[in-house]
């Protein structure tokens, strides 16, 4: 299945090129109570939500892709976390261009430890990026977005994928300097998810996952998720020893070699195997 927030908020299920608007189902869902549960509602009851949904999509009303504006498909995650370095041609890429990257992070993803980005940064596609400091360098970094399922803490790598709630294609951008990693990432509309959430059971395995990144055209980024050097259920067991993964959690896994400059102007075209495509706007 495929879950997408779109328009003024309104929930859908993509499939056949339509958005079925199936909003109806969250009619007496917790959501918006004080004190507020922690991780996503429609994420942490999506298994019980999932026949309903399903149901009520057979006669929702829809409308083409095509004229859907796309938020994020998580609403309220408690966290966004990344992972650094996880790919070994995008290390090489940063060592040699250490006047880009800096030298402040330096050797492998364990060393280097995961980071976080403000939940504050998060946009759909259809939102787009806006450059806030024009003067510097802003890159985009596509990778594979895991979205956490069920509450994880301390969990074993073998239990890790059962967590998971299902992917999404992800932007982690950046904006170049010497500043911490947290702080450049956690920019306004730094951290895109979309365009929609792909439950895990259609993905069986997210350690091979065609995917790529272009602009005007010309590719940028494409790599295979086979070659992340920490696994994705790898990430998610390291990450849930330090952190407690509530629904809605948000996993950026990485990105390959190959991030470059953007624009005002540029238009991300981002495709990743059974996932999807979407198109982010810079600004």
């Amino acid at each position: 299945m495929r879950l997408c927030w779109f328009d003024d908020g309104r929930l859908g299920v993509v499939r056949e090129g339509q958005v079925f608007d199936v909003t109806r189902v969250l009619d007496g869902l917790r959501t918006d109570t004080y004190p507020f549960i922690s991780g996503d509602p429609v994420i942490s009851h999506l298994e019980e939500l999932r026949p309903v949904i399903e149901d009520v999509a057979r006669s929702a009303p829809a409308q083409p892709i095509s004229q859907t504006r796309f938020l994020s498909p998580v609403a309220r995650p408690t966290k966004i976390i990344g992972t650094p370095a996880n790919y070994l041609k995008h290390v090489e890429e940063a060592e040699a261009q250490s006047e880009v990257f800096t030298r402040r992070y330096v050797g492998s993803v364990l060393e280097q430890g995961l980071f976080l980005k403000a939940v504050s940064a998060l946009v759909g596609p259809s939102q787009g990026v806006r450059l806030r400091f024009p003067d510097r360098r802003t890159d985009h970094e596509m990778e594979l977005g895991v979205i956490i399922g069920r509450k994880a803490s301390q969990i074993d790598e073998a239990e890790a994928l059962d967590h998971v709630a299902g992917y999404a294609i992800a932007l982690d951008m950046v904006v170049r300097g010497p500043e911490d990693r947290s702080f450049r990432k956690s920019i306004d509309t730094y951290a895109v998810l979309g365009p929609w959430l792909v439950t895990a059971d259609e993905i069986p395995d997210p350690g091979n996952l065609e995917f790529s990144l272009s602009v005007g055209g010309k590719i940028r980024q494409h790599s295979n998720t086979r070659f992340m050097i920490l696994s994705v259920a790898r990430q998610i067991a390291w990450a849930s020893r330090f952190y407690t993964l509530w629904p809605g959690d948000i996993i950026m896994t990485g990105t390959c070699e190959g991030v470059a400059q953007v624009h005002p102007g540029d238009v991300m075209h981002c495709f990743i195997e059974r996932v999807g495509e979407m198109e982010v706007r810079v600004f």
